[in-house]
């Protein structure tokens, strides 16, 4: 996912974050404690660091810092704290952070980043409660702290037998000075108890059982409720509403007109509605008319774009992104030419729990209750917005009910402001499906045009393409964009990578794994096309495309390393069964390779086409490589696992279409989501590699779309250059 716009600890996460705990630590970092988490400690509770406290009967609760969205983080960066604690599992309990830059750094979800960030930064958090705990013991023993160690939830002095449990050291080791995180030892790998072990989600039980955990179940006193109607063009605004008729309908306490900007991702033109119910709100929204100024978006459609990209791609390139070689003149040598023309369309995120915010302005402070991914972000848009300082407004984050990058922008949270600041009441905004789907951040459109050259032995000497797309002169918008590194560039002599960009009023977003989740479908499937035309089987032609093990390219674009992708590819062929599989009438194999977020992972779908081109997903087998170290084997198994279904959803019914500025879609009959039947088994495989712990709540996404494209080739020798997928074309004469 794209990075956040959030501090300079992004800029160098390892560097800057260790950084800036070490200096804390230095100079006390036990008075860099969040006040909240402070706040929720019993007053005989002993406070170690930001991150973690103690209770005399020895329980541990451990704070943690990022927004869980359902990738299980909230789950998985305590136990890496647990583990270098030297605790039980069992004892510890875990409360999310508040929002607190200062104790906690950034605090975000998107990018599968929270495990590259922090997974070192973690593990000293926890060496330093533990070596605090030991240093107390051994003072109180009167012996050198280099003759004690710990067991779980105890310091122990071997040579005399004594003991003493963390409760009973946990007062006076908040006490001491915090050592310096940069020099504390780390345990050994081979002596994990915690990591490599399976844990469920800790707020698993309460989320089956309905307890209240998200943001759209927050409730304040003498809060109203409020729905929101903004202009169904992008970017119109309001001329003018029957505010009167509104406001008599049974319920509606107030309605007015918001007047927002021009900031995309910020407040924008729109009528409040405010009830002493969400239904009675939106029941009154049914009477409401509003004439809007749609301005010069109504004019833009999908089918005006799809004219467009086939314009421009019989012009030049407008933007360079790659040159290398001759490409003209070896596909003017070439023994074979294939050229094919890919598109997706823009697909909306459609987390199951719509865009909420629950906002509380009055006597110049702000308390907000949000369901977001990026807090800091929407604190300082919040400020803006309101005209406040930002130390006037406290952000609580809520779990969301799912994000894949939606919530990375905080629209919904600076309107929910708004309008309570307006109204001078607590307000809990909450917007229907239907706003959901035609207000987004969409993944952007994207057409490929793309021609590969072949020498006589079927070897890749020429790749071009050419990649039109969305932007305003030569710079992408929001996630739209390509770089010049895209796989199989930098594996090919010859190889011309250029785009050509048209305007848009459409709103564009970072979507689960964005880029890699559309450019690998057009991308591995011309590979597909080109193994095909050299009369290669696809795997073995994606390993001949990689060659020997070696790390390719410049460390300033990003090192792109063949061996762990062979590693990947050959693993899933073996789980697979590749070579030796007998198909059915109408079944296929297809196999689809990504590297993306620090993730390599290779897919291998089958799948069979009927007679009336329905298809029918039979399974998914997945092999990844994200380093050393898996630290939530279930966790792990179960992002792979919901990133497949997640991109075969999007691959076999998802598409927003833009007609007269407006998207088409209302609810989940015009998005289809996928259901229970549709599902299949999805088998997943770690290959562990010498490399650091990276991210997994993206990169398994992005090869199975291909996958399931080359597998519909395979069964039925048709070949699909456009998403989502069109039965029609795959019904049987």
């Amino acid at each position: 996912m794209n990075k956040p716009v959030l501090t300079d600890d992004l800029a160098a996460p390892s560097r800057r974050l260790l950084l800036k705990v070490g200096l804390a630590a230095g100079g006390g970092l036990l008075v860099g404690l969040a006040p909240a988490f402070a706040a929720a400690a019993a007053a005989d509770t002993a406070i170690l660091n930001a991150y973690v406290r103690i209770a005399p009967d020895g329980g541990v609760t451990i704070a943690a810092k990022n927004p869980e969205i359902g990738q299980g983080i909230k789950t998985m960066l305590p136990m890496v704290i647990a583990e270098e604690l030297d605790v039980d599992w069992g004892a510890v309990r875990i409360e999310q952070a508040p929002v607190d830059f200062k104790a906690y750094g950034a605090q975000f979800a998107g990018g599968s980043m929270a495990t590259p960030l922090n997974y070192d930064l973690m593990r000293r958090v926890g060496a330093a409660a533990r070596s605090l705990l030991i240093a107390a013991a051994a003072l109180r023993w009167n012996v050198p702290t280099a003759e004690c160690d710990t067991t779980p939830g105890a310091v122990r002095h071997t040579a005399s037998g004594r003991s003493l449990l963390y409760g009973a050291l946990a007062t006076s080791a908040a006490a001491l000075p915090a050592p310096d995180l940069a020099k504390l030892p780390l345990k050994n790998p081979k002596d994990f108890r915690i990591i490599g072990q399976s844990h469920h989600g800790i707020d698993s039980p309460k989320v089956v059982t309905g307890q209240p955990l998200f943001g759209i179940d927050v409730v304040r006193p003498g809060m109203l409720y409020a729905v929101f109607e903004k202009c169904p063009v992008f970017n119109g605004t309001v001329v003018s509403a029957n505010l009167d008729e509104v406001k008599a309908q049974k319920g509606v306490r107030q309605a007015f007109i918001v007047k927002g900007g021009s900031e995309p991702a910020g407040l924008r033109d729109g009528v409040a509605i405010l009830a002493d119910s969400w239904w009675r709100a939106q029941k009154a929204r049914k009477v409401l008319k509003v004439v809007w100024n749609e301005g010069e978006g109504a004019g833009q459609s999908t089918a005006g774009y799809a004219a467009r990209a086939v314009e421009l791609s019989k012009q030049p390139g407008t933007k360079s992104l790659r040159k290398d070689g001759d490409t003209d003149a070896a596909l003017a040598g070439a023994a074979k030419v294939v050229e094919a023309a890919y598109a997706y369309p823009f697909i909306a995120h459609a987390p199951m729990e719509p865009q909420n915010c629950t906002a509380d302005v009055r006597g110049g402070k702000a308390e907000i209750w949000a369901p977001t991914q990026t807090p800091q972000s929407g604190l300082a848009l919040t400020a803006k917005t309101l005209g406040m300082a930002e130390a006037d407004i406290t952000v609580h984050m809520t779990r969301c009910g799912g994000g894949f990058g939606r919530r990375l922008n905080n629209d919904y949270m600076v309107e929910a402001a708004k309008i309570s600041q307006m109204a001078g009441v607590p307000v809990k905004l909450l917007w229907s499906r239907a706003d959901d789907l035609q207000h987004d951040f969409y993944r952007p459109a994207g057409w490929h045009f793309l021609k590969g050259g072949l020498d006589a032995q079927g070897k890749v000497i020429a790749w071009r393409d050419h990649f039109v797309s969305f932007g305003d002169g030569d710079k992408f918008a929001s996630s739209a964009g390509m770089s010049g590194t895209e796989f199989p560039a930098r594996l090919v002599d010859n190889c011309l990578i250029e785009a050509s960009l048209m305007p848009t009023q459409i709103p564009t977003g970072a979507l689960r794994a964005p880029g890699s989740n559309a450019l690998s479908f057009a991308l591995q499937s011309f590979i597909d096309e080109l193994a095909h035309a050299a009369g290669q089987d696809p795997v073995a032609f994606r390993l001949a495309l990689l060659g020997e093990p070696r790390l390719v390219g410049k460390a300033a674009d990003g090192l792109f390393d063949t061996g762990r992708a062979r590693g990947v590819i050959e693993l899933v062929a073996e789980k697979s069964g590749w070579d030796k599989a007998t198909l059915a009438k109408g079944e296929g194999m297809g196999v689809g390779f990504y590297y993306s977020h620090r993730g390599y992972f290779a897919e291998v779908v089958k799948a069979t086409v009927a007679a009336d081109g329905s298809v029918t997903v039979n399974k998914v087998w997945v092999a990844g490589d994200v380093g050393s170290q898996i630290i939530n084997p279930t966790g792990a198994e179960t992002q792979a696992q919901g990133a497949v279904l997640d991109g075969l959803a999007q691959a076999l019914g998802q598409e927003i279409v833009i007609a007269g500025g407006k998207a088409q879609v209302e609810n989940f009959d015009g998005f289809a989501l996928l259901r229970m039947p549709q599902s299949c088994p999805v088998e997943v495989h770690f290959r562990l590699t010498d490399n650091a712990p990276s991210g997994l709540g993206e990169p398994a996404l992005p090869p199975v779309a291909p996958a399931l494209c080359n597998a519909i080739f395979a069964a039925t020798g048709v070949r699909l250059r456009r998403l989502p997928v069109d039965t029609e074309l795959l019904k049987r004469a």
